[in-house]
């Protein structure tokens, strides 16, 4: 994948020193710090022009939140599409005049997510529309192939989910026999997401909000990797039903 974006797309991101992060690997261990709190932190991988994250920064301000990608244009898209989720605009010499505070960018290859983060420093990861790379030759480099699941498995705490949407039927696919293969438990596992209209509280992504339109399904599961995660799962199905009026 090749992004063509306009002349001085590393000096406008490196300006952005407090919601860009260009140096991951020195934060390992350190994101809380970074925030100045302890509160849950999601990332999510692969956040392309950052629509997800930004949205989800702006509507859950308890929450800390890290987008990571690759591509320095998708950085700098990202960082518009939060200023503008955030009512900010950019000023004239390229600096943002406010801070975001649960919220930052990161440029960084996801392949190497493990040294960014310390073991247990996520709550959640987001695995949004991922590159489905299709030839079986490939299946490798899919974001919920094992050889990932067990980075993230690293790098999330007790209460660590991953959290995984596509419109690919087959990558669908190949993830849930990935999960199963390692044994995680998984659910809420729906193969259309949207088929009875869309959710105000739902967030949706810029390749959502295309596929969706057009009547293509979304496909959605959530995997409990942490403890605590897995017995509130356990704990909420021993619940009993409502009893119906």
């Amino acid at each position: 994948m090749r992004l063509r974006g306009r002349k001085g797309i590393r000096e406008d991101i490196e300006r952005q020193k407090e919601l860009v992060v260009l140096n991951a690997k020195d934060y390992k261990g350190k994101w809380a710090e970074l925030f100045g709190n302890d509160n849950p932190i999601h990332a999510e991988l692969g956040m392309g022009k950052g629509r997800f994250i930004s949205e989800m920064s702006r509507k859950y301000p308890h929450i800390n939140f890290i987008g990571v990608d690759m591509y320095d244009e998708l950085i700098r898209k990202a960082s518009e599409k939060a200023r503008a989720a955030h009512g900010l605009e950019e000023g004239e010499d390229g600096d943002n005049l406010i801070e975001i505070s649960n919220l930052r960018l990161m440029l960084f290859n996801i392949e190497r997510i493990e040294e960014a983060f310390a073991p247990g420093e996520l709550e959640r990861v987001y695995l949004n529309f991922s590159d489905p790379w299709p030839k079986k030759k490939h299946a490798r480099r899919r974001l919920t192939h094992p050889g990932f699941v067990e980075k993230y498995q690293q790098i999330l705490n007790e209460k660590g989910e991953i959290h995984f949407k596509t419109d690919s039927v087959s990558l669908f696919e190949f993830s849930l026999n990935s999960f199963a293969d390692m044994g995680l438990r998984m659910r809420n596992i729906s193969l259309n997401l949207h088929s009875d209209g869309f959710h105000p509280d739902h967030v949706m992504t810029e390749y959502e909000t295309k596929f969706a339109g057009q009547g293509m399904p979304i496909h959605r599961v959530e995997v409990m990797i942490g403890e605590e995660a897995l017995a509130a799962h356990v704990a909420n199905l021993a619940k009993p039903e409502p009893e119906e009026e």
